[in-house]
């Protein structure tokens, strides 16, 4: 089970980049919790200054825009 958290103020950009994760969890047959951090404070302590941010398993492996599918399988393992 990987653990996700997805970094913002719950903007388009952010729920678009859980969905996107969530989609891509399903297709590999990942399982995945996500947890969206909307605490700005709790953001900050990521260091990251964009968002959408996404969080794998206590790694920070996305800050800013949308992630692209290929590189969120290779975050997801696959």
């Amino acid at each position: 089970m990987k653990d996700v958290k997805v970094l913002g103020p719950g903007c388009k950009r952010c729920i678009a980049a859980a969905e996107m994760v969530q989609a891509e969890a399903d297709r590999l047959g990942v399982p995945v919790t996500i947890e969206k951090v909307t605490d700005y404070a709790a953001i900050a302590g990521y260091g990251i200054a964009s968002t959408p941010g996404v969080v794998i398993d206590g790694k920070v492996v996305h800050a800013g825009g949308l992630p692209k599918p290929e590189d969120l399988a290779k975050w997801l393992g696959a």
